[in-house]
């Protein structure tokens, strides 16, 4: 069975997980994190600083080791909110790149918060009823309004433990005019949040990160008038390699809150005394705390349960899900693609009833073509993608839609499809006009050049099933097919008022299947 290794690249700490698939299901193998502060310089300076670089690089290569050693068959590196933010990221991944091999992928605040929501309803129990996620990262802190295993409303803040501590609270123990400033910014982001949620009303509050159960653990001892005790918190003991998650832990928002507010009356030393805390957690605890304070008392909840959980538990989860389409995760995640996909058709003026004969024909093209297009899998559901999404273009002008469609689906924020596969449905819904896809077009540059021959067929099949789909007054004709050695016939069945304006347009592309399939397209109408 298939190993994974997940790679999370955050502004605090670089995490590494590696699992392998048993009976449909994950199964973790080795773990390991190491406090690398990457964020720490771009949140002052807007660049990453060479020794935070060099720090996450020595880690890497620790992380690189660890993959080698378990044979893992497929990687994913991903990097958050220091690395969307530093003008220099791309120097930092050139060097990933060089010393690794890895490429690193910057994803969005919102991909990072559908990650985390996909590793949750994936393994926590509880996570598919109604239920708000919070994972407050060292660069952003995302939330999540989950029903029914579905994301309902989500919004990624600019408030990170280390961001705010870099910007905000310089002295220690933090000046009433530092809280102050603090207060005044958390305020204003959450604003967001209440725009987005109002009062949800859940039963079940899930909250991710290291700060979540640092504030945990440290509010439990608070409560319960312990003294220090040995920091229990989720970070690599010395063996390395090795991490241990904490076990479950619940705190109330008054609790959160007192907590919150007493911390900042501490100095390092004295935060780090306190049980849950610890000396690395102590430097960037304060920020988070009040956030975690402040949004728990905005969304009038009661307080939250701490998840191990993170980004890499949805890579992972992903990862099982492309691969394995017997696992629960496939489903959830196809279910998920298909809702993202639907959405972008209803924001650009797109009626998906309508576009559902073209996504119909092209995924019945795929099935019964493929011994002539030998695509992989996964390119059914990018070609049903590019059908349904082909004419969002036209939001911006009808003249030239093709290309306006390739820029929106491209730089849109679809959940479930990555940046690369994302390109691949763009260029896909691009050449449906008189253009062809040409490996110098600025289109095909976005696209790995391995995937630029399954670009060109999955565009012949998409562009056939747009002309089975001409008249749309009338019911859609029915196709029946026959592939033969040098010939394909598409036999045309039309439902009531003929079929000339289909033939037409299928022998009109009779030239470009020959150029890429070497077979002859024949039409015939029943």
């Amino acid at each position: 069975m298939p190993t994974f290794a997940a790679i999370d690249i955050g502004s605090n700490s670089c995490r590494l997980a590696i699992a392998s698939v048993q009976q449909h299901r994950l199964k973790t193998l080795h773990e390991d994190r190491e406090v690398t502060r990457l964020g720490e310089s771009v949140f002052e300076t807007g660049v990453i600083s060479p020794e935070a670089m060099a720090s996450t690089i020595k880690a890497l290569k620790r992380f690189h080791k660890a993959v080698q050693s378990h044979v893992v068959d497929k990687v994913r590196v991903v990097a958050t909110s220091a690395m969307r933010d530093a003008r220099n990221s791309e120097a930092f991944r050139a060097w990933v790149k060089s010393t690794t091999g890895w490429s690193v992928e910057v994803i969005s605040g919102l991909e990072e918060g559908r990650l985390i929501h996909f590793g949750a309803v994936t393994l926590e129990p509880g996570a598919r009823g109604r239920c708000m996620l919070i994972d407050l990262g060292g660069g952003s802190c995302e939330v999540t309004l989950s029903e029914g295993g579905r994301i309902k409303e989500m919004v990624s803040l600019p408030l990170g433990a280390v961001r705010l501590q870099q910007e905000f609270l310089r002295n220690d123990p933090p000046t009433k005019e530092d809280v102050a400033r603090l207060r005044q910014f958390i305020d204003r982001e959450l604003r967001k949040a209440d725009r987005k949620f109002g009062l949800p009303k859940v039963a079940l509050v899930i909250a991710t990160s290291g700060t979540a159960a640092a504030l945990a653990e440290a509010s439990n001892s608070l409560a319960l008038g312990l003294e220090k005790k040995k920091a229990a918190k989720p970070s690599r003991s010395k063996k390395p390699g090795a991490v241990q998650r904490v076990k479950m832990l619940e705190t109330d928002t008054k609790s959160v809150r007192k907590m919150a507010d007493r911390l900042l009356k501490m100095d390092n030393a004295q935060r780090a005394a306190v049980a849950g805390i610890g000396p690395r957690r102590s430097e960037i605890i304060n920020g988070g705390a009040q956030v975690y304070a402040s949004l728990l008392e905005r969304l009038g909840l009661k307080g939250f349960r701490y998840s191990p959980l993170g980004l890499r538990d949805g890579m992972l989860a992903q990862m099982l899900g492309d691969t394995d389409s017997h696992a629960s995760a496939h489903r959830t995640m196809e279910a998920e693609r298909w809702e993202g996909v639907i959405e972008v058709c209803r924001r650009y003026g797109i009626d998906p009833r309508k576009a559902e004969p073209e996504r119909l024909h092209s995924a019945q093209l795929f099935d019964q073509l493929q011994h002539v297009h030998e695509l992989p899998s996964e390119y059914r559901l990018w070609l049903e993608a590019a059908a349904m999404m082909q004419e969002v273009g036209k939001f911006m002008n009808h003249q030239g839609h093709h290309r306006h469609s390739q820029y929106i689906i491209a730089n849109s924020e679809i959940f479930g499809f990555s940046p690369q596969q994302r390109a691949i449905v763009a260029a896909i819904a691009r050449y449906l006009g008189k253009t062809r896809p040409e490996p110098m077009d600025r289109t095909m540059r976005q696209v790995p050049v391995e995937e630029h021959a399954h670009v060109a067929r999955a565009v012949v099949l998409l562009r056939l099933a747009q002309a089975l789909n001409q008249d749309r007054a009338t019911a859609a004709v029915r196709l029946r097919t026959h592939v033969y050695p040098k010939r394909v016939v598409l036999d045309l069945v039309p439902a009531r008022g003929g079929a000339e304006l289909e033939v037409w347009a299928l022998k009109k592309e009779a030239a470009y299947f020959r150029e890429v399939f070497r077979r002859e397209l024949f039409v015939e109408v029943a």
